[in-house]
């Protein structure tokens, strides 16, 4: 586990050039099933500028829409802000 973990933070280094110390544990592990649509908007906003330049629009368009797709703690107390990542990207799929 801790290999693959440490494999995992060497690839979002690589792809997103940040410190090791702002990597979030949402981008290097994964739920039981591995299929959770959710991660932290921290681990989301790292990765702004990327998905920008990939899909050929402005941050500040990603970044609109990762505040449209933020969603705040159950019933406001449990748990933390989350972004639901399948309809930030279908929603990214939309501005072609």
């Amino acid at each position: 586990l801790g290999a693959r973990i440490d494999e995992a933070r060497a690839a979002v280094l690589a792809g997103e050039g940040v410190a090791p110390a702002d990597v979030p544990g949402d981008l290097v592990t994964q739920s039981g099933g591995g299929i959770d649509p959710h991660l932290s908007p921290a681990a989301v906003r790292i990765q702004i500028a990327r998905v920008a330049r990939a899909r050929g629009i402005e941050a500040a368009e990603v970044e609109r829409l990762v505040a449209a797709h933020t969603e705040a703690p159950q019933f406001g107390v449990l748990g933390a802000p989350r972004v639901n990542v399948l309809e930030l990207n279908l929603a990214l799929d939309e501005t072609r």
